[in-house]
């Protein structure tokens, strides 16, 4: 068991820096599976059905806000005040990311569309995707007044980005000093305020 997730794990390695280095298009199965060590492409398949899934679990595994919505269901009847800081921390967690693996999805997003489109639902879409369900959720316990959670999603993601673009893009958006921690504080403050119930 030990010896197929190190497998799995080198394949992944291999696959990222194959998809950094050569885009989606150029990457190939054989080309990744010779990074990898693999004495035959088919390997690949024995853990991945296709490349494109392939794709999908570096993305996912790089990625740490894909990595803290995989598993949503333990979260669904937390409160907000806990799970928008988690999805929060994770999200600003981007700066970690490896500037390769950033400079891949947006060459990809921009080169070809329908890898664009790939990236989008497996990767902001279902951070969005989850948001919406949980604060859907959250409305239902009673605990956020009725409104759009499609809506809300978005803005609660939206109220994040200035931070992050400070920190992967443009660093004098943060010559004030505002750290992460305390953005988020005060994002998450005054998302839930706007929508406590009775307000």
């Amino acid at each position: 068991m030990a010896e197929e997730l190190d497998r799995r794990a080198q394949i992944l390695d291999a696959a990222f820096g194959e998809f950094a280095a050569k885009g989606f298009k150029g990457a190939t199965i054989k080309s990744i599976a010779e990074a990898a060590g693999l004495q035959s492409p088919a390997l690949i398949y024995w853990y991945f059905p296709d490349k494109e899934a392939l794709f999908h679990e570096v993305l996912s595994s790089r990625v740490p806000v894909l990595r803290a919505v995989a598993d949503p269901a333990p979260m669904m009847d937390l409160p907000p005040e806990e799970v928008l800081p988690r999805l929060g921390r994770a999200y600003f967690a981007f700066e970690q990311f490896d500037v390769r693996m950033l400079q891949l999805m947006v060459g990809e997003a921009v080169r070809r569309p329908e890898v664009a489109e790939m990236f989008i639902r497996n990767g902001p879409g279902k951070v969005l995707e989850f948001l919406k369900l949980y604060l859907e959720h959250q409305i239902e316990l009673g605990r956020l007044k009725p409104h759009d959670a499609r809506s809300s999603a978005r803005a609660f993601i939206g109220m994040l980005m200035p931070q992050l673009a400070g920190q992967l893009f443009f660093p004098a958006l943060l010559e004030d000093g505002l750290t992460d921690e305390e953005h988020l504080k005060t994002a998450v403050n005054t998302f839930l305020e706007g929508l406590k119930p009775g307000s």
